[in-house]
């Protein structure tokens, strides 16, 4: 029975072209414009840890006070500072209060590779659990430990991209790279790692790409490598390096591994502890305020999606509505037309169900006609979208968030079958409930 409707489907459709046609382009640019949009913000909107978000936690601590807070104007002027300050982030450090911990930053060196010409790229001055911590993914080498973190050994991490860029075509492990004039022993390299949101550090953006170093923090405080980051001061620091360690300035990144809920209520006692011990001896002279927020929860006090992409995904999914809407008038103009045809084979012998059934058929190939169209409409919007914004190719975080994935293709067609069958559901019903006898005496 399941065949023989098909073929009524298909024989219906061919017999109002015009009509089946407008229904699938109405279908097709609902769905174009839904997912296009729609794709763009599940990429913003994703989990870019989901093994550990739950377990990873940034502190932060108010450094500033409140009218310093409220005085620095913006969206964002009232919230807590999302960095903490080179004391801060040592005393934290020390206190070994997580199972995993770092403090870091970024930094740009210049490369001077050998036969070539020097180039300038951005890195991360970091501690040995980052890469566990994050879950850096490995091509070769490993990441350095302790001792190299205390011995402030000249080691580095490449990522994948400067490692081809330098020594193509081989395995650089063990070789050396200068950097800013000084050699460092290449000890590990990073396969593709990109990294959707950039949550780790947010001051360069939500969406920047993975550095293409890592090098120890305790190297690159010793070396005196600026940072490359944003650093907030609320005052001026005091000249020279150790005045900016000393300074009240945020400038470091600060997480630590907190696998279970005792431990993170243990750490948030430690952390207020400690911000209260801070006021006493007079670095503060206001109530310390602290808070510690899970991946999932930084994301979102962070705002990492813009208010914009929310809102225009709204407008988008309206407008699938609106072009539902128009595809439901569609379907019963064609349904209506085809009255003669559907009590003619009723007063042969078919029963409702399967007028049902042969509508609803119809119905579903319409969507499916609709989500190719849809489909192939949201790649030629993507496809716009990165040539407007110049956005990178799928090896960057930018590119990537504008490319369809096997996932949201799935997606895409399901949508597209699940919402026009929604929106036939009337005409089909009307179309079931036509009384053959009062049609066709009328004929």
């Amino acid at each position: 029975m399941l065949r023989y409707s098909f073929q009524l489907a298909l024989r219906g459709l061919k017999r109002n072209l015009a009509l089946t046609v407008l229904t699938v382009a109405a279908v097709g640019v609902g769905i174009g414009t839904c997912m296009t949009v729609l794709t763009t913000l599940v990429g913003m909107s994703g989990n870019p840890i989901p093994d550990k978000s739950s377990q990873l936690f940034v502190p932060q601590i108010d450094v500033a006070g409140p009218a310093a807070r409220r005085s620095s104007g913006g969206p964002d002027g009232a919230k807590l500072p999302s960095q903490l300050t080179y004391r801060d982030a040592v005393a934290l450090l020390k206190a070994h209060r997580g199972v995993r911990q770092t403090a870091m930053y970024e930094v740009a060196q210049t490369v001077n590779p050998p036969g070539g010409r020097p180039f300038q790229v951005a890195g991360r001055a970091t501690y040995a659990d980052f890469f566990t911590m994050f879950e850096a993914p490995f091509r070769a080498g490993a990441a350095w430990g302790q001792q190299q973190d205390d011995n402030r050994e000249n080691v580095v991490v490449l990522g994948a991209h400067l490692a081809e860029r330098v020594f193509p075509h081989r395995n650089p492990v063990g070789s050396t790279i200068n950097l800013n004039s000084r050699d460092y022993r290449i000890i590990g390299v990073l396969d593709t790692w990109l990294l959707i949101p950039h949550f780790y550090d947010l001051t360069g953006g939500g969406f920047a790409d993975t550095e293409d170093f890592y090098i120890p923090f305790t190297t690159a405080i010793e070396r005196q490598i600026p940072t490359w980051g944003g650093t907030n001061c609320t005052e001026l620091p005091p000249p020279g390096w150790q005045g900016r360690l000393n300074s009240s300035c945020v400038w470091i990144q600060f997480w630590v591994e907190l696998p279970s809920a005792a431990q993170v209520r243990a750490f948030r006692d430690f952390l207020q502890g400690y911000a209260a011990q801070q006021q006493q001896l007079g670095r503060f002279h206001w109530p310390a305020e602290v808070a510690l927020h899970d991946v999932t929860d930084w994301l979102v006090y962070s705002d990492v999606v813009p208010h914009e992409v929310r809102v225009n995904s709204l407008v988008a999914i309206g407008l699938l509505v609106v072009c539902l809407v128009n595809a439901v008038g569609l379907m019963l103009a064609k349904f209506s037309g085809r009255s003669v045809e559907l009590s003619l084979r009723r007063a042969l012998g078919a029963s409702r169900r399967d007028v049902y059934l042969q509508c609803i058929v119809e119905t579903t190939i319409v969507g499916f006609l609709g989500g190719l169209l849809g489909l192939a409409l949201t790649a030629a919007g993507l496809a716009v979208l990165r040539a407007l914004l110049d956005l990178g190719g799928r090896d960057s975080v930018s590119g990537r968030l504008a490319y369809l994935d096997t996932q949201m293709v799935v997606i895409t067609v399901i949508v597209a079958i699940v919402a026009t069958m929604c929106s036939g559901l009337y005409p089909t019903y009307r179309a079931s409930r036509i009384q053959p006898a009062w049609q066709l005496k009328v004929q």
